[in-house]
C-alpha cells in the first residue's frame, strides 16, 4: 500500500497528482479477509471476450436514479455505471482521481479541483465547471431533500474559478468532505439536463445524462432498467465489454435464487444469505466474496426508554448469541463484530487495523452476567419495541434472536412488523421512529475511511437515529476530521471506536463479506462494496 505517498499528497498544501489520495485496503489484513469457508478477493477473473447483453438481478427496484437522493444499494448499484464523481473508489477501496484529474489544497479550508478535459455527457455535450457547481449545489438546496446534505455542513461556497476549475471553501477543515466526493456528493450531472427535467429528473418519467461508461436507455417501472454502452467513454480502460445491461427486480429471495440458478439472471450482488450454500454448490455459477465496509448492528432509536440505561444496552449485548445469528442470518459466512464499524471499513491504514481491533474486548455471550445487569438497572420486565420487516430475511432472523435474548434476561422485546418501504423510512424520516426503541442496520462506509462511519454518531447528525449525544465523542470527532494525515487520523478514529464500544449507542452484531454471484457465461465483475461507486459492469464480459 502506498501509505507514505498517500499521506504526502493528501496532507501537503500542494497540487495533488493523479495518484491515490486516500486509504487503500488489503482485504486480507483489513478485516473480512478470511473466515470459515470463504476468502475475500476484490475482483473476479478477467473477462475473455465481449457480450451483446447481460441481465443483472437487484433485490429491489431503485426508488430513484437521482444521484442526490440515492442512499441505498439498488439505486447506487445502477448509478455507479451511469454517473461519475470527481473522485473514484476502486475495487480494492482506494480513492483515485475521477472527473477531477487533480485537486489542490492551498490551505486547510480551500479545495481547488481541476476537471478532466473533453469529457462528454451521454447527449454529446461537454462537461464544464458549470455542471460541477450545479451538481454539487443541489445537495445544499433544501428543496432537493438530499440525504447527503450533511456532507456539505462545513461548505461555505462552491464556485467556478475557471472553465475547468471549481473552488470550494470550507468554514473549518473537513477531511471527510473531500473523501465523500468519491461518492454521491461528488456526482456530476449535466446542468442543462437538471434544469430541463425539473422534478422528473431521475424518475421513470425523466432521464439521467451523466458521463459514465453506460447510458440510461429505458426504465420500465416495475419491470426493469436497461443501460446501453457508451462507446465514447473517456477512460479507455473501462470501455464496456457488454453492449447492453438489463437490471431486473426480484424481491423474493427464493425467486431471486432460482433466477440466478436458472440463468434467467446472469448475476447479482448481495446474494441471499440463506441461499449461499445452495448457490455455491449449484454448478451453475460461482459465489465470490469481496471487501465490505458494512457491519450488522443494532441501532438504539430511543434513549428515553430502557435502552437509555447503559447497563441495559450492555446486558442486551451480552445476551446475544452472535455465532448463532451468523449461522442463521448470514449463511454461516461472517464473524462476530467487535465494534460498530466493520474491520473492512478500516482501509485507510490497513497495516494498523489489526492492532486497533486487538485492543478491543471480544464480544461475550454471557446470559447470567446480562441478567445481573438487568437487575441492577431495575429493568426487569420492561418493554422494548424492536422494528422488523420482510425487507430481507436476515432482519427478521436478527429480530427474533433479539426477542429470544430479551426473554432470557428479563426484557420484554416486542416486535413490530412494518412494510419494507416503512422500514427504509426509519433511516431518513425521524417521524417514522416514533414508538420504536431498536432497529437492525447494515451500516457501511462509502469511502475507505472509518471516520465516515463514526461521523453518524455525532450529536445532531442525520444518521444519529436515536439522537445519542456524548461531548467526549463529539470533541474527539472534530479532532479527527481536522487531521489530514491518514495515519494520525486513524489513531484519532480509534479513540472514537473505543468510546462507541464502551457506550454502545450501537450494539455490534456481525461482519460478513460482500457477495456476488456470476453465472458461468460471465466474468470480470468486481466483488466488493465498491460497486456502489465504481463502474463495475464495464469490466463484465464473456467468461470464455
Amino acid at each position: 500500500m502506498p501509505r507514505a505517498i498517500a499521506s504526502l499528497v493528501c496532507t501537503a498544501a500542494l497540487a495533488v497528482t493523479a495518484t491515490a489520495c486516500s486509504g487503500a485496503t488489503n482485504p486480507g489484513s483489513a478485516g473480512n479477509g478470511t473466515g470459515p469457508g470463504y476468502r475475500v478477493t476484490p475482483t473476479s477473473a478477467p473477462a475473455k471476450g465481449s457480450l451483446s447483453s447481460v441481465t443483472w438481478s437487484l433485490y429491489a427496484e431503485p426508488y430513484t436514479l437521482d444521484y442526490a437522493l440515492a442512499y441505498d444499494y439498488p439505486p447506487n448499484t445502477v448509478l455507479a455505471n451511469v454517473c461519475e464523481q470527481l473522485l473514484r473508489v476502486t475495487p480494492d477501496l482506494k480513492i483515485e482521481p475521477g472527473l477531477a484529474v487533480k485537486y489542490d489544497q492551498p490551505d486547510p479550508r480551500t479545495l481547488v479541483y481541476t476537471l478532466r478535459p473533453n469529457v462528454k455527457f451521454h447527449d454529446g455535450t461537454t462537461m464544464t465547471a458549470n455542471d460541477v457547481v450545479a451538481s454539487l449545489k443541489r445537495h445544499t438546496d433544501p428543496a432537493t431533500g438530499s440525504p447527503w446534505g450533511s456532507a456539505f455542513k462545513n461548505v461555505s461556497s462552491i464556485k467556478k474559478t475557471g472553465p475547468l476549475e471549481v473552488t470550494i471553501r470550507l468554514s473549518k477543515p473537513d477531511v471527510l468532505f473531500n473523501e465523500l466526493l468519491a461518492a454521491s456528493p461528488g456526482t456530476v450531472e449535466s446542468a442543462a439536463t437538471l434544469a430541463a427535467n425539473g422534478k422528473d429528473y431521475g424518475t421513470p418519467k425523466g432521464t439521467v445524462n451523466c458521463t459514465g461508461p453506460f447510458a440510461l436507455d429505458k426504465w420500465a417501472q416495475g419491470d426493469s432498467i436497461t443501460l446501453k454502452k457508451n462507446a465514447a467513454y473517456w477512460d479507455p480502460a473501462l470501455i464496456p465489454k457488454t453492449d447492453s445491461l438489463t437490471f431486473t427486480f426480484v424481491e423474493d429471495p427464493a425467486a431471486r435464487t432460482n433466477a440466478l440458478r436458472s440463468g434467467t439472471a446472469d448475476g447479482g450482488y448481495m446474494v441471499p444469505p440463506t441461499s449461499l450454500a445452495q448457490l455455491r454448490s449449484s454448478g451453475k455459477g460461482q459465489v465470490l466474496f469481496g471487501p465490505n465496509t458494512a457491519a450488522a448492528d443494532l441501532a438504539v432509536l430511543n434513549y428515553d426508554g430502557p435502552l437509555g440505561d447503559l447497563k441495559v444496552r450492555q446486558a442486551l449485548s451480552l445476551a446475544l448469541d452472535r455465532k448463532g445469528i451468523i449461522k442463521a442470518a448470514a449463511g454461516g459466512v461472517g464473524v462476530p463484530a467487535k465494534a460498530p464499524a466493520a474491520q473492512g471499513a478500516w482501509a485507510l491504514v490497513p497495516e494498523k487495523t489489526a492492532g486497533y481491533f486487538d485492543a478491543l474486548p471480544e464480544p461475550k455471550y454471557d446470559v447470567e452476567a446480562a441478567k445481573k445487569l438487568i437487575t441492577e438497572a431495575g429493568a426487569k420486565g420492561r418493554k422494548i419495541t424492536m422494528v422488523t420487516s420482510s425487507l430481507t430475511p436476515e432482519i427478521s432472523v436478527v429480530a427474533n434472536a433479539v426477542q429470544a435474548a430479551g426473554r432470557q434476561i428479563g426484557l420484554d422485546v416486542e416486535l413490530k412488523t412494518v412494510a419494507p418501504e416503512a422500514y427504509s423510512s426509519i433511516f431518513v424520516d425521524p417521524g417514522a421512529r416514533t414508538g420504536l426503541d431498536l432497529v437492525v442496520t447494515n451500516g457501511y462506509d462509502n469511502t475507505p475511511d472509518p471516520l465516515e462511519f463514526y461521523q453518524y454518531l455525532r450529536t445532531g447528525d442525520f444518521g444519529n437515529y436515536g439522537n445519542w449525544s456524548d461531548a467526549e465523542f463529539d470533541a474527539a470527532f472534530d479532532r479527527a476530521n481536522a487531521e489530514p494525515d491518514p495515519a494520525e487520523r486513524a489513531d484519532l478514529t480509534a479513540k472514537l471506536q473505543e468510546i462507541a464500544v464502551r457506550e454502545l449507542p450501537v450494539i455490534p452484531l456481525y461482519e460478513a463479506p460482500f457477495t456476488v454471484y456470476l453465472g458461468k457465461r460471465i466474468s470480470g465483475a468486481p466483488t466488493g462494496i465498491a460497486q456502489l461507486y465504481y463502474p463495475w459492469a464495464a469490466t463484465i464480459g464473456a467468461a470464455q
